[in-house]
């Protein structure tokens, strides 16, 4: 098993049980998202925001304008950390203490380098869109010149990493059990619904095959168990 090695920077300390290093449990998590959530100095204040990203091996792809004071404030430190987090189910107790939510989430600590060869900028918002759906930049009009010219990107080796983890039922205190109040889990989920075409698309043009096949993949299921 291939781990991050134990840093002072990634290593979970409260929950740590809930830990992992696991670079394949970390990039699964990571691959499952579309969204990290990136910490930045500006000012001598510190800000967090969203922001869409790509991951080929262990580099994360971000892009922005080239005006873009997170981009232009993490190039200046050299050094990111971003969070990814995927929420799974609440966890409902018995008593308002003991209320949590199941959960994976993974932390990167990385360095960081602008990306200046065109061909390297290319590939990299490539893998940024493609990460948001597979074959999608096949699909779409090649990128002009003026656009890639315009677009700053940053490419974050990741350096190490930890992930933390909580998939596991209601933990009330043994006094409580007897307790005549419902406990237990309302699993939550990301799912996509039918494709709206654009209303000004030309006639003729169908929703292409990898909207679909991400459809079918992600849409909602029912089963014996939602129907009980």
């Amino acid at each position: 098993m291939n781990e991050f090695k134990k840093e002072a920077r990634n290593t979970v300390r409260r929950g740590a049980n809930r830990a992992s290093y696991d670079v394949e449990k970390i990039n699964t998590i990571l691959d499952a998202g579309f969204v990290g959530y990136v910490s930045y100095i500006f000012e001598g204040r510190a800000i967090c925001l969203p922001m869409a990203y790509g991951r080929s091996g262990d580099t994360i792809y971000l892009h922005g304008s080239h005006k873009n004071r997170m981009l232009l404030s993490l190039l200046e430190g050299k050094t990111a950390s971003m969070t990814v987090m995927h929420l799974d189910a609440l966890v409902l107790a018995r008593s308002g203490l003991h209320h949590s939510v199941n959960y994976r989430s993974a932390t990167l600590f990385g360095s960081l380098e602008k990306l200046t060869d065109p061909d390297q900028k290319t590939q990299a918002l490539k893998c940024v869109v493609d990460h948001m759906m597979e074959g999608r930049w096949e699909g779409i009009r090649p990128m002009l010149k003026k656009e890639l010219d315009g677009t700053l990107v940053v490419a974050m080796t990741i350096e190490t990493a930890s992930a933390k983890i909580r998939d596991e039922g209601v933990k009330d205190e043994k006094g409580d059990m007897h307790l005549p109040v419902w406990a237990g889990l309302l699993p939550l989920r990301q799912i996509a619904e039918l494709p709206e075409s654009d209303p000004f698309l030309p006639e003729g043009v169908a929703v292409p095959e990898h909207v679909t096949a991400y459809y079918q993949t992600h849409k909602y299921n029912v089963n014996v168990s939602d129907q009980t």
